[in-house]
């Protein structure tokens, strides 16, 4: 079927995003999937699979920075 207007499109594209968005929004977790959240992949912190990768950003770069290490550029300075 071919839209009349393009009025008729943009209400037909806003209808059928918010039915997208409705049906996806929001899931209930059930006690024990809980468990999972607290897993060590979700933490904050460095992972220890950056590790390598970190340390060969930080020797190519010559300083530190943005991950928690000391910032500067080697020259002294502060």
């Amino acid at each position: 079927m071919i839209p009349k207007s393009p009025a008729v499109a943009l209400a037909t594209a806003v209808a059928i995003g918010c039915s997208v968005l409705s049906i996806t929004a929001c899931t209930s977790v059930k006690e024990y999937q809980k468990s999972r959240l607290n897993d060590a992949e979700m933490s904050l912190g460095n992972r220890t699979v950056e590790k390598n990768e970190l340390n060969f950003q930080s020797y190519r770069e010559g300083s530190s920075g943005a991950n928690g290490g000391k910032t500067g550029g080697g020259c002294g300075c502060n």
